[in-house]
């Protein structure tokens, strides 16, 4: 069991795991082995309230299929256990940050002090402005 919260843990039996051909660096042994992992988790198993399962919705974008299959892709080791280690990390990252409930926002008002400092210097460059112009001497 993979803990995230308090009361969420992802089990290891849901995950499945396929290994398929990478592209990128490692010479001929791109070509032969199949390095990269493709981590699959049903999201439902996951028996995590309804608000963080929106979140985690929103944060997985396209890797989550329409049959709430959450797939995530590590191909840039060189060894199957380090894009394992990678694709699971990112896995339980992305659930950590699903279930952290955002800060609602308090509307704040500006300080009557912030006021007069924006309204003098408004006037200072007023004035900078007004003695740019022409003197009316012509």
């Amino acid at each position: 069991m993979i803990r995230i919260t308090a009361r969420i843990a992802l089990d290891e039996r849901d995950f499945e795991e396929s290994f398929i051909l990478a592209s990128g660096p490692g010479g001929q042994n791109v070509n032969k082995v199949a390095t990269a992992v493709q981590l699959r988790y049903p999201i439902d198993r996951a028996g995590m309230p309804e608000d963080m399962r929106a979140r985690l919705e929103t944060l997985a974008g396209q890797r989550l299929t329409k049959d709430g299959v959450l797939v995530i892709t590590a191909r840039e080791h060189r060894s199957q256990e380090r894009n394992r280690a990678e694709a699971l990390a990112r896995l339980v990252e992305l659930f950590q940050r699903a279930s952290v409930a955002p800060k609602k926002r308090r509307p704040t008002r500006a300080t009557l002090g912030s006021k007069i400092r924006r309204l003098d210097s408004k006037s200072k460059r007023a004035s900078v402005k007004r003695l740019r112009g022409s003197t009316g001497d012509d």
